[in-house]
């Protein structure tokens, strides 16, 4: 664990005592909490992205997006 000072308005520093407190957990865990399902979802995000990139079909695309053609062509995706 790593100790960190984080500065600030009064308003949020008496928001996260109340939720703390009504978590009861620290204001300190209570922000650790939070960072990390904020790491959580954006990784989760950028993993999606790319996914979503790399699933693209390349071979049949002429530039950085699929034209109107390209993405109502369902006959290209059937099977034999």
């Amino acid at each position: 664990m790593k100790n960190v000072t984080v500065t600030m308005e009064e308003s949020v520093a008496d928001w996260a005592r109340m939720e703390a407190a009504r978590r009861n957990t620290s204001v300190s865990r209570l922000i650790g909490e939070m960072l990390a399902e904020k790491m959580r979802h954006d990784d989760a995000y950028e993993r999606a992205m790319r996914e979503a990139l790399e699933f693209r079909d390349w071979k049949f695309a002429d530039g950085p997006y699929l034209t109107d053609d390209e993405m109502y062509d369902r006959s290209r995706h059937r099977g034999p």
